[in-house]
C-alpha cells in the first residue's frame, strides 16, 4: 500500500452571519461545498497558502487573523492497477477576514464556484466534513486546537 501525505491550508471566512465557500468539484463530478484552501506547495509557509488558495478559489484577498486549529483524516482508496493508497490529511484551519478583491468563480481549478452562505443554512448544504470541522473550530475555539471527531454518518 501506498502512503500518501498531504498537507494544506483553510480560511474560515465569517462575515455579517454568512460563511464563504467554494464548491470542489470531485473526480467523479459530485459537486459539494468546502473551505476556500487548498495544498500546501513545498517549501511555501501554511500562512501563504491559505492567501494564495483563497485568492484563487474565491478572487477575494484574505488576512488570516488567527490559527483555529488543525484537523488530521485518514482513509484508504484505489489507486490504477489494483493498489490502494494509505491517504493522511493534515489541515491547517485559520480564521481570515476579507481585506480586497472581488467575488469570482475559479475556472480550471479543483472548484467552479465560490458563494457566502448563511451560516444557519449551511448544515443544509451538499458539503464536506471540513466545513462543519470549521466551523465547530471558529465557535469553539479549542485551546488544543482540535475538535473531537464527530460520530460515523455525518456529512
Amino acid at each position: 500500500m501506498r502512503e500518501e501525505l498531504r498537507v494544506a491550508a483553510y480560511a474560515v471566512c465569517v462575515r455579517d452571519g454568512r460563511m464563504l465557500l467554494a464548491r470542489w468539484v470531485a473526480r467523479d463530478g459530485a459537486r459539494r461545498w468546502t473551505l476556500p484552501g487548498g495544498g500546501m506547495e513545498h517549501g511555501e509557509d501554511p500562512y501563504d497558502t491559505v492567501v494564495r488558495e483563497a485568492e484563487e478559489e474565491t478572487g477575494y484577498a484574505v488576512e488570516p487573523v488567527a490559527l483555529l486549529g488543525l484537523d488530521s483524516i485518514r482513509r484508504t482508496y484505489p489507486r490504477p492497477l489494483g493498489s490502494h493508497a494509505d491517504f493522511h490529511g493534515l489541515r491547517i484551519v485559520y480564521e481570515a477576514r476579507v481585506t480586497g478583491g472581488d467575488l469570482r468563480h475559479e475556472t480550471g481549478g479543483s472548484t467552479d464556484m465560490a458563494a457566502w452562505h448563511d451560516l444557519d443554512a449551511v448544515p443544509e448544504l451538499e458539503r464536506v466534513g471540513l466545513v462543519d470541522v470549521g466551523l465547530r473550530l471558529w465557535r469553539e475555539r479549542p485551546a488544543a486546537g482540535r475538535v473531537a471527531p464527530e460520530p460515523s454518518g455525518g456529512a
